[in-house]
């Protein structure tokens, strides 16, 4: 997999001239989309070739694709017509009358606002006749990276059950993001965003959220790099631990950064990026107290359906995953599942003869959504049955295991 080397301080006025042509193609389809929840109708996709619009409900049907290839903008649509022009040195205004010309031959309405948001000192399309570089070279690294990025939030997306946005690009930030949500309403958001109306705004975060992304530059830092943030951020979220060891927390952003450089020159890039994706979202869940268990699953694998999580109980992982080991002692004992290297461990501490009580459950982010917690706690719950004795469930994550399972009551020491 090559992830290519990014600088953004050589390619800056060509990210940028590219950053506003998305915007003009941007603007067409929010223009003629309905409203998706979280402007989810406005954005791009990442493409083998590029990125797409998906397909836009204007004339017979209209898909833009920015060809990064080929370096040209085309179009097709429904009956079969296409039409396309060259991607090159040239001013806003020129692409903005040559992306209009390709609308119409399309058979669309080629009728959108004509302004850039979220950029400083915006000037309409139609009247920016500054000359703009196009280095080729740089924009094929861009979609190099961005296919590579593309992947492994894909990859990530696949753990959680919840609602979850596709990973696609924003025009307006130029950024490539995933978005995982809690399922609860969050505060109304202050707004205030240079150049993007405060209804779009706060709709866009009038969730709770945990949200990845990745920056090409621009924006307040001068190189590429992930960030990640929660909305709203809870207590204690800024000095979370997260992974890897470059990344940090940017105080004039409040976001979790990662340099590009840092993934792109790991002797494993994709766990490197992972391990940032599952770490932030880790901190986000865990301190704004989301139902981790509700919305979470293990990885997806081609051709491996998702194992059955239904209200009585999930079915037991594939023996692959490893088996739950008991470690018992006079007064104390622990049991250990380990998988892949990781282990998931839960502590208990005996209370004479016929009681044990459950006083901690840990298990490692690089094990979320294996069930791990749940299959101790099941143990513990088999062997008491086998014993004959009962549990008190002290650990917040056991009792809460134990309110999902009302199946396993019999075994819950009675007052």
């Amino acid at each position: 997999m090559n992830w290519p080397v990014l600088n953004y301080l050589d390619w800056r006025e060509t990210c940028s001239a590219l950053h506003l042509y998305l915007q003009v193609a941007g603007k067409y389809r929010l223009a003629h989309s309905p409203w998706l929840n979280h402007s989810w109708n406005a954005t791009f996709y990442v493409t083998p070739a590029g990125f797409t619009s998906s397909p836009i409900p204007d004339g017979p049907g209209i898909e833009i694709l920015f060809d990064l290839h080929a370096h040209e903008v085309g179009g097709v649509n429904a009956e079969g017509r296409k039409a396309s022009f060259p991607l090159g040195p040239t001013t806003v205004a020129a692409f903005h009358a040559a992306f209009m010309d390709l609308v119409t031959q399309l058979g669309g309405t080629p009728t959108f606002h004509g302004e850039p948001n979220e950029v400083p000192h915006p000037m309409p399309f139609a009247e920016d006749f500054r000359e703009r570089p196009y280095d080729r070279d740089a924009v094929r690294r861009f979609h190099e990276a961005s296919v590579q990025i593309n992947r492994v939030f894909k990859a990530f997306r696949t753990s959680f059950l919840g609602k979850s946005s596709p990973v696609h690009l924003f025009w307006g930030a130029m950024d490539l993001a995933v978005t995982q949500f809690s399922g609860r309403r969050a505060p109304l958001h202050p707004a205030g965003i240079p150049a993007l109306p405060d209804d779009v705004a706060r709709e866009a975060s009038d969730r709770e959220v945990s949200s990845v992304g990745f920056w090409p530059g621009g924006g307040g830092i001068d190189y590429a790099a992930f960030y990640a943030y929660a909305y709203p951020a809870p207590d204690g979220f800024r000095s979370a631990p997260v992974k890897p060891d470059a990344a940090f927390w940017h105080d004039d952003l409040s976001e979790f950064i990662l340099p590009y450089d840092a993934v792109q020159s790991a002797a494993e890039p994709d766990d490197a990026l992972m391990a940032f994706l599952v770490s932030t979202y880790a901190a986000a869940a865990t301190l704004g107290k989301w139902d981790r268990d509700l919305l979470e699953c293990s990885p997806g694998r081609p051709r491996r359906v998702r194992q059955v999580d239904t209200v009585t109980g999930a079915e037991p992982l594939a023996s692959e995953d490893g088996r739950v080991v008991r470690e018992d002692g006079p007064s104390k004992g622990r049991y250990i599942l380990e998988i892949a290297g990781n282990q998931g461990v839960m502590t208990y501490s005996r209370a004479g003869e016929a009681m044990i009580i459950i006083d901690h459950t840990e298990v490692p982010a690089a094990l979320r959504g294996r069930k791990v917690g749940e299959r101790l706690v099941r143990q513990a719950v088999d062997d008491a049955r086998e014993a004959g004795i009962a549990i008190v469930p002290l650990c917040p994550f056991a009792k809460a295991q134990f309110d999902r399972h009302p199946e396993w009551h019999d075994v819950l020491r009675r007052s």
